[in-house]
């Protein structure tokens, strides 16, 4: 039987950078399966919102 998640969980995740041909430098993060899962998202509805306040950002699904 698994262990039912205790709310809020947090991790650590590496930001991932990539530099295009022109030089310009993007930044991407991924979320483990189980956040997007609880998220609500799929490979057909993945829109989500991301909010930075200045300190933190949150993502949120798309409604």
């Amino acid at each position: 039987m698994k262990k039912k998640k205790e709310y809020p969980e947090t991790r650590e995740l590496n930001l991932m950078f990539a530099k295009a041909g022109s030089g310009s430098i993007s930044c991407r993060v991924t979320i483990p399966k189980p956040w997007a899962d609880a998220l609500g998202a799929s490979p057909d509805d993945r829109s989500v919102v991301a909010v930075f306040d200045g300190e933190k950002i949150t993502i949120s699904k798309k409604k």
